[in-house]
């Protein structure tokens, strides 16, 4: 008989209360409820980790060493369970070489298709590259100058891996004397033993030969020596010139460009057969960036214009520049930007011509010499590159920034390779094609009978894949797209069209909020692909918050009713029916129109101040200018990959860090940007950690710690003592526990089994020796205070201001439940923002601040973004300029002034579509953003008559 649902009894797993569940097999199913209530500890540190540690269970003791293996999860027991895969937002390669197409693997079956059916052509000619025959390689020979030394060589081995003993020995009784093994000329008998693991290219000296007439017949014999040992191949080596490549397969008959046998590994960028030598087959370099080298080209020489030169503590370049300046007739005090184009040119990249210089260090040696200049560039990269000093390296790049190719363009494999065309285009266009437009050229390719014969499988298999990805929304991105520029939700709906291709039935899958980064457009795509692949038979568990998706689910868990200590219950399950009658469910409440978030009393409206900008051509921005009011709470808006973050993160942030707050980014391609000036300082706020180890909590990164330790430092007993501030500090000698070095757990290592970390059994987890503890401020120890919830943290210290008014942002920001010292890796992406927040709020505003948030939606619960809005327009209120990217319409609708990007995603995108407010935003045909936005507006209008809305 079949199980009908996963049981899940007694689940403890971080703040879930002991709670039994049961879950239906083979539905969609959606956990809900606020950030921090528990969705996670039990989707995915409950079931997944389960699931995983029976799977890693049932292999060999020799394997699990290899394997990463999960906690046994603090949980009765589990039934039911099928074997799991996770689909989060963090598991896609950051690797530079990683894109699209390969983290999918169309780009190995693109690979595949060109090496089987792609026809080469002559760079030089055009002409396509045919097979050459025996006369026509000789004739090519001896078309060499008279006198001209040549060996003819049979390459038999490219590559490969071995010691190659048998093959050598076969050549040897064969006659032959002498072969070249890895460019190294070598007698047969006297070859060493090569390395296993290293491969080798070997080939055959077939003969020696001087060009002169009468050899036409050695020649030839010999060629066809070669093409016999080589299978069709021979090599010319010429001596002190060029080698020639001849193939029987393919070379151009005007000038006998030749290129091997064409296979897939020529084609991959990661690959040395077919990577772009210059780059390594990464499209792109870094190098020394003038822009960063004068990052004020307002300055003078005089007045430290080089920045890199000028932070020297060596007197030297000083003294070069002034040789320099003196011989050239260069003007030392005249603003960089004001020297003419040709002495800018030369302070940077140097002169070949010779002048006097004369050196003086500081121990009083002098040196006279006649030299060149090299140049600042070229100094700074050469230094870069003869550096052994980690540091110095690390300092001269904070100069450099990433430009393409100048080899390659970008293309990533080499120049050869992209003269090999299918249908008429080299493999760079097609991965530089969006997934549409890919799935378009494929479909509509012409091909021979013979050449669709030989591809109707590999043509499958990638119009396949690419309508996966399609369907999951992300039909804007290009398969040439580094995997390490996706969005968490981009990587994880890429994850989730693979797993769609595999066709597999019976696994239980768990996805955290697959809708992030989409827009309301693409939602309805997204839910057909996880409704197609429940239909298959297979178990969905999803993380999320999207009205949508919540609708369309078999089930809802509802956990709460709080965060933290205040959740981890099952509040209210069901069908999506049951959940919205439920009236102890807020999420019920948000579905059903009980509570919502309502829209503004009265929106800012602009003035006469506005941050400008203009002509941006970054990506797939159109030549763009942009205008957003200073002040007031703006939305920047569009369908994925319409050019919202390009425009925001990559040049309006980049370029307002890099003149306010002298950060060394380099912005995307733009012309100017007006109205920096009513601005003083920008701060980014988005979901990344607030530290990366346990030491970091939300008490040292909002700087309220310094205050508490100030507390204790200043009671009666503390002075007594001579305990000054940094007694109370956990990270240094002193006060803290030595056993554990102020961790107050230790890490046991395990082998193949996981680590475990046991609290110290000298200070029993509190981080502190036993003199420290000892100091109490109103009967509680500085442990006792880093384990307070902020809440309890409010009431404790309110009779302190400075401590109260910190903490009450905390709590204001929906973290009451989060311990003053819980640590930085245990805290979620939304949670992590809202620290960071609130570390802004207890600043005291000078109203000259722009905010920029991307997504700050994600993780939370509609209750949450309620309060996630109040402190938005608090930073508004305050007249400071809060920018976010948002598809999340209560946000949008909110706002009071939006930019919509679009019309579409890609090449489609990067124009503006709609700017104003969102009431006429929604009226402007042809925003989506409008579309969707028009009936939440006219359905609030309506709602304020008849609901109480949240804070009211």
């Amino acid at each position: 008989m079949a199980i009908e649902n996963i049981e899940i009894r007694g689940a403890r797993v971080h703040n879930l209360k002991d709670i039994d569940v049961t879950i239906p097999r083979d539905k969609l199913v959606v956990i809900t409820g606020l950030s921090g209530s528990g969705k996670s500890s039990l989707a995915f540190d409950t079931i997944y980790a389960e699931g995983q540690r029976r799977y890693v269970e049932s292999l060999s003791a020799y394997a699990r060493q290899f394997l990463g293996q999960m906690d046994k999860p603090d949980v009765d027991s589990i039934e039911g369970l099928s074997p799991a895969i996770s689909i989060d937002q963090k598991t896609t390669s950051r690797n530079p070489r990683s894109t699209v197409g390969t983290v999918t693997e169309i780009y190995d079956y693109v690979r595949l298709l060109f090496a089987r059916i792609g026809h080469a052509f002559c760079p030089q000619h055009g002409i396509e590259i045919t097979s050459q025959t025996t006369p026509q390689m000789v004739d090519h020979i001896l078309a060499l100058p008279e006198k001209t030394r040549i060996q003819i060589l049979a390459p038999i081995i490219k590559g490969k891996k071995g010691e190659h003993e048998k093959i050598l020995a076969d050549i040897q009784k064969q006659g032959f004397v002498r072969v070249r093994i890895d460019g190294e000329i070598q007698e047969i008998s006297e070859v060493e033993k090569l390395e296993k693991n290293k491969k080798h290219t070997i080939e055959v000296i077939v003969d020696r030969i001087v060009i002169k007439e009468g050899i036409t017949s050695r020649l030839t014999d010999s060629v066809e020596m070669a093409l016999r040992l080589s299978e069709g191949e021979v090599l010319v080596d010429v001596i002190d010139g060029e080698e020639m490549l001849f193939s029987q397969n393919l070379a151009c008959p005007e000038c006998g460009y030749s290129i091997p046998e064409l296979t897939p590994r020529m084609f991959s960028f990661n690959s040395p057969f077919g990577a772009c030598p210059t780059c390594d087959g990464l499209g792109n370099r870094m190098e020394m960036d003038p822009s960063l080298v004068i990052p004020n080209p307002k300055l003078s020489i005089n007045k430290g214009v080089i920045e890199p030169w000028s932070s020297s503590t060596s007197n030297y370049y000083n003294q070069l520049l002034d040789a320099v300046c003196k011989h050239f007739g260069i003007n030392k005090n005249k603003a960089f930007e004001k020297l003419p184009e040709d002495q800018q040119q030369l302070i940077l990249y140097g002169s070949k011509e010779r002048f006097r210089f004369q050196y003086t260090n500081d121990m009083g040696f002098s040196r006279d010499t006649h030299t060149t200049f090299e140049g600042v560039i070229n100094n700074l990269a050469r230094r870069h590159r003869e550096t052994a000093s980690d540091m110095v390296r690390e300092q001269l790049e904070s100069y450099m920034s990433t430009k393409v190719c100048p080899t390659c363009k970008g293309a990533r494999v080499k120049e050869e390779m992209l003269y090999v065309r299918v249908g008429e285009q080299n493999i760079d266009y097609v991965t530089r094609l969006t997934i549409a437009e890919a799935l378009s050229f494929f479909q509509s390719l012409e091909l021979s009978e013979k050449e669709r014969q030989i591809a109707r499988l590999v043509l499958k298999e990638i119009e396949s894949r690419l309508g996966f990805l399609s369907n999951v929304g992300l039909d804007y991105l290009t398969l040439s797209r580094s995997a390490g520029t996706l969005s968490g939700g981009e990587a994880q709906r890429i994850r989730l069209a693979t797993q769609i291709g595999s066709s597999l039935m019976g696994v239980l899958y768990i996805l955290d909020e697959p809708s992030i980064g989409l827009h309301q457009r693409d939602n309805s795509r997204l839910i057909t692909t996880l409704e197609h692949m429940r239909n298959l038979g297979n178990t969905l568990i999803v993380v999320e918050h999207d009205e949508d998706t919540m609708m369309a689910a078999d089930y809802i868990l509802d956990i709460g009713p709080g965060a933290g200590v205040h959740g981890g219950q099952v509040i209210s399950a069901g069908t999506p029916k049951e959940i919205i009658e439920d009236e102890a469910s807020l999420t019920g409440d948000y579905l059903s129109g009980r509570k919502y978030i309502a829209l503004p009393e009265k929106r800012r409206e602009p003035g006469e101040k506005w941050l400008k900008i203009v002509g941006a051509s970054e990506n797939n921005l159109q030549d763009v200018s942009a205008s957003f009011p200073i002040g007031l709470l703006t939305c920047i808006t569009g369908v994925s990959g319409s050019g919202k973050s390009t425009l925001i993160n990559e040049i309006l942030l980049k370029s307002l860090s890099k003149q306010l707050n002298r950060a060394k980014a380099v912005p995307g391609k733009h012309k100017k940007i007006e109205g920096i000036d009513h601005l003083d300082k920008v701060i980014s706020i988005d979901q990344s950690p607030i530290g990366r180890t346990p030491r970091s909590n939300p008490a040292t990164y909002t700087g309220v710690f310094d205050d508490i330790r100030d507390v204790f430092a200043s009671t009666t007993e503390a002075k007594v003592r001579g305990y000054l501030k940094g007694r109370f500090s956990f990270n240094v000698k002193g006060g803290r526990c030595e056993a554990c070095r102020g961790d107050g757990i230790i890490k046991i290592e395990m082998h193949f089994l996981p680590d475990v970390y046991v609290p110290c059994e000298e200070c029993k987890g509190q981080r502190y020796n036993r003199d420290t503890l000892e100091i109490k401020y109103k009967g509680k120890s500085v442990a006792d205070v880093l384990s307070m919830t902020i809440e309890d943290g409010v009431e404790f210290f309110a009779n302190i201001p400075k401590i109260k008014r910190k903490l009450q942002t905390l709590l204001d920001v929906g973290l009451g439940y989060v311990q003053l010292g819980q640590p930085a890796t245990t805290l979620s992406g939304g949670e992590a923002q809202r620290v960071k927040l609130a570390s802004e709020l207890h600043k005291r505003s000078t109203g000259r601040t722009c905010y920029v948030l991307d997504e700050p939606t994600t993780g939370l619960h509609v209750h949450d973004i309620a309060r996630l809005l109040t402190v938005l327009q608090r930073l508004a209120d305050n007249g400071d300029t809060v920018l976010v990217i948002e598809h999340n319409l209560d946000v949008i609708k909110t706002a009071d002034y939006i930019v919509d990007l679009g019309p579409e995603g890609g090449k489609g995108g990067g124009m503006i579509v709609a700017t104003g407010t969102p009431e006429q935003v929604a009226k402007k045909k042809g925003s989506y953003t409008g579309e969707y936005l028009a009936p939440i507006l006219k359905r609030d209008q309506q709602r304020l008559k008849q609901a109480v809305p949240v804070g009211s």
